[in-house]
């Protein structure tokens, strides 16, 4: 058997056959609801207990077939139910697999990314600063510092050293060993590591954390709904109970009977379905973006992405392609420009070998790839090739130097060979070069980053020390370094972006870009996406310098911040949302963590961004384009639209039900409605709500429109007053038509048929009314939603049973169809179709969608 502990990693087939015997990498988590609970849950809703309290009634009344249809309604539910909890669970589900943590293995010698529950003991852990550690392993090559606060609780990273000699696990928090546990954050470095145990074995999952699940809150929708329906449901016991005693004392009716119209009442009014409809759109919506390479890890995101008034996004990666490449050297006065020669002048050379020897051999960056790949290919067969060599010190990039050194003591053996590259500035700076030869820099640079350029400066120095004990000084200052000459990497932008800003734009949204490029690199490359023609720009130097009134006023004029540090990106997301807007902000660092979580709408990278980033977002852009973050408000917005017009269809198809059950006991009319009536509308109801709304297209308008403020509600008075108007008027024609049929001397059965077919039809009218809802619109049939026509083909199919299967007809309580009753609903119909155009006309104004 293969050694674990080589640097090729498993094979596919022995992983497979290792995952297969030993299960995944899950810890102990919340599991699925079981059919059980679902039916539970079910069981205990009032709906639920009203039908079998009406059930019971008509058994102690003698009519056994309409307790057996209410029955067999009760499983229905059951049945819808369980589908929708399975759907919405599904859905859920997908979002926990595709949010959890990835690893980056080695297997059959080559590096591939796979779900962390997937890594098995003996693969090879490739780790980078930002990493999450998938599974307790051991390190090595390499030296890591690792935050393993979550097991010790101690905040001060530890340091992770390769040991040969150490083959066990030893505990968290100890320094200076191999150890690596799983649910570890990596804080610096770049290693090899070994997996020694993984799932409940591992040190996490003896303390039964059950880190790998997520658990969802309740959305700000989901929230805000709970007072109107406690307060509609107060409403509806109120008003069945004074029904109740209205039919017992004043009607002379039997208790029985009392109660059972109070029941039928309490059905009518409770909006039920305003739960079902927030809890499945937002996760089935979630779900659908993902199909748009969008993770939502939370789901209350779903509802900000609407509200976003700031995009601001980074360069790299989301506007452009993070394709990087070595375009141009430039060297005194001399230029190579990498797409128009093959061959590498002589006097480029020093500066692309020590371009590789500042870079690491296996690099994550995508300039230092790009580097390393060039190089190999430009210096092929040449003495400027160093792979042997490893770096006995290095200095990293830090805020005060932004630029880095490694430090070779085995090329030249009478001294120390530094190699240093990073912002031209800073490596200018660290050369001590005359202001004359530092402003001729900067004039080179300008130029580069003017063609779209990013820009690096490349350096080499000497040291002389003892070698074998050598004494490196604290600074990179410290060091006498000779300036070699530029690096131009071009990362071209990518062509969906343009639209997808423009797109932004006409709704409303200010999009601004954060960079830590050269801020002419910048400008180029926010001309060349359409984000702005002006030169204005802040960088981070300024940035550091102006207070936050002064800085805020900028903001409002700049496309551009340039030259950017992470932890500046806090503050700026801070100011965005104290002049009152709604900020969405990309990051994909460890240090964009704070940022991140302090944005209304944190967006993380899928592709290039570390497992604290991802973490720490609300969404996940799987491909890291700009193109999908437009793509998901546009969903975003879609999904709030249709949680509006299926609220407003809820509170205008009550309307009409309440008003034939209550109005007729209290004007001593024939009963219109009884329990059963409205079972048979409630299997109508519920899956137009859930299905048919859900599934409704984007309005074509949908990214023409600014953004909705993030407090704003479908259950503001104007969408409910709304709703309840066009309730009113069709329960305003059914009722005169109820009663003025009956003085005109037409058939009580007639009637009580016509209505009834009215109002069945007249709820796919309503449907019809609250989709694609403009003034200009009509009751249009023709729909790009793919379930609207199979809604009517159930409406009709439904309707025609209970009307003409004698069976039904006998328990709804109805007699045959005659052509008059045909004439009644046709005409309270089409004066209904009347009303919902006239109000579409009046008041689509009104509501704005």
């Amino acid at each position: 058997m293969k050694n674990e502990n080589s640097l090729a990693g498993l094979s596919s087939t022995e992983a497979a056959s290792r995952l297969k015997h030993d299960g995944p990498n899950l810890l102990p988590g919340s599991q699925p609801k079981t059919l059980f609970s679902i039916v539970l849950s079910v069981l205990r809703e009032p709906m639920f207990l009203m039908l079998l309290v009406a059930g019971t009634i008509y058994l102690a009344l003698g009519d056994r077939a309409e307790a057996l249809f209410l029955l067999v309604f009760v499983f229905m539910v059951i049945g819808m139910t369980l589908v929708q909890e399975h759907k919405t669970q599904r859905a859920l589900e997908s979002l926990r697999d595709l949010s959890a943590p990835r690893a980056l293995v080695i297997r059959d010698e080559r590096e591939i990314r796979i779900p962390g529950c997937e890594v098995v003991v003996g693969d090879l852990l490739v780790l980078h600063e930002g990493d999450r550690i998938a599974a307790d392993a051991l390190l090595l090559q390499g030296r890591l510092s690792v935050d393993e606060s979550l097991l010790t609780g101690e905040a001060v990273p530890v340091t992770k050293i390769p040991n040969p000699q150490i083959t066990a696990m030893q505990t968290p928090g100890s320094d200076s060993l191999p150890s690596l546990f799983a649910s570890t954050v990596i804080t610096k470095g770049v290693g090899f590591a070994v997996i020694k145990s993984i799932a409940t074995d591992t040190a996490v999952g003896h303390i039964s954390q059950s880190l790998a699940t997520t658990q969802e809150v309740q959305s700000g929708l989901q929230r805000s709904s709970r007072t109107l329906i406690r307060t509609v449901s107060m409403i509806a016991v109120g008003l069945a109970m004074g029904l109740v005693l209205v039919n017992w004392i004043f009607n002379e009716r039997s208790f029985m009977e009392s109660l059972l119209s109070g029941i039928a009442l309490a059905m009518a009014t409770l909006p039920e379905e305003i739960p079902v409809i927030l809890t499945v759109f937002l996760a089935l919506g979630a779900w659908r973006i993902t199909k748009i390479k969008v993770l939502t890890r939370r789901i209350s995101a779903v509802e900000a992405l609407g509200a976003i008034t700031v995009l601001a996004v980074d360069k790299t990666g989301t506007l452009t392609q993070n394709r990087m490449q070595v375009a141009e050297l430039s060297v005194e006065n001399r230029r190579f420009i990498a797409t128009q020669e093959d061959e590498l002048p002589e006097i480029f050379h020093s500066l692309v070998e020590f371009g590789m020897l500042a870079t690491p051999a296996d690099p994550f960056d995508p300039m230092e790839k790009a580097i390393q790949s060039f190089g190999h290919a430009r210096l092929k067969d040449t003495e400027h090739l160093h792979d042997a060599s490893t770096p006995s010190f290095s200095y990293e990039l830090s805020s005060d130097i932004l630029a880095m050194t490694q430090i070779f003591s085995d090329i030249n053996p009478s001294l120390h060979l530094l190699a240093t590259k990073g912002a031209p500035e800073a490596v200018a700076d660290l050369c001590h070069l005359s202001e004359t030869r530092r402003y001729e820099i900067g004039l080179q640079v300008e130029a580069m980053a003017a063609r779209g350029l990013r820009v690096l400066g490349v350096a080499r120095g000497e040291y002389q020390t003892d070698k074998n004990n050598p004494v490196w000084p604290e600074s990179q200052h410290d060091f006498d370094f000779t300036f070699l000459g530029l690096i131009g990497f071009m990362d071209p932008p990518r062509s969906e972006v343009p639209a997808a800003i423009a797109e932004c734009r006409s709704a409303g949204i200010r999009v601004l870009m954060l960079t830590g490029d050269h801020p002419a690199t910048a400008i180029a490359i926010a001309k060349q996406v359409g984000l702005t023609e002006y030169t204005d720009i802040i960088t981070g130097d300024e940035i550091a310098q102006l207070d936050n009134d002064v800085l805020l006023t900028r903001l409002r004029s700049v496309h551009i911040c340039a030259r950017i540090q992470p932890e500046q990106k806090l503050r700026l997301v801070q100011l965005l949302q104290q002049s009152g807007n709604v900020v969405a902000m990309t990051g994909d660092g460890v240090n964009d963590a704070p940022a991140l979580k302090a944005a209304d709408v944190g967006i993380a990278m899928g592709e290039r961004g570390t497992d604290v980033a991802r973490e720490s977002a609300d969404i996940v852009l799987l491909d890291d384009s700009f193109a999908s973050i437009a793509a998901a408000i546009r969903q975003g917005r879609n999904i709030y639209d249709n949680i509006t017009k299926a609220t407003r269809f809820i509170f205008a198809v009550h309307l009409p039900i309440i008003a034939l059950t209550l109005v007729p006991a209290l004007l001593h009319w024939p009963v219109m409605l009884q329990p059963v009536h409205i079972v048979l509308l409630q299997l109508l109801i519920d899956p137009a709500c859930a299905i048919v709304f859900e599934a409704e297209p984007a309005d074509a308008n949908s990214m023409k429109r600014p953004p909705r403020n993030l407090t704003a509600s479908p259950f503001t008075l104007s969408n409910i007053g709304f709703a309840l108007l066009q309730g009113a008027g069709i329960a305003l024609i059914l009722l005169i038509g109820y009663s003025q049929l009956q003085h005109m001397g037409w058939s009580l059965d007639d009637i009580q048929i016509g209505v009834f077919t009215a109002l069945v039809l007249a709820l796919f009218l309503l449907v019809l009314a609250n989709t694609h809802f403009t003034p200009s619109a009509s009751l249009r049939t023709r729909t790009a939603n793919p379930w609207m026509f199979s809604m009517f083909g159930t409406v009709t199919l439904m309707l025609l049973a209970v009307l003409f299967i004698p069976f039904l007809r006998n328990i709804l309580g109805f007699a045959s169809v005659t052509f008059s009753s045909i004439i009644i609903s046709g005409i309270l119909l089409f004066s209904s179709a009347l009303w919902l155009l006239l109000l579409r006309f009046a008041g689509g104004r009104w509501l704005h969608l």
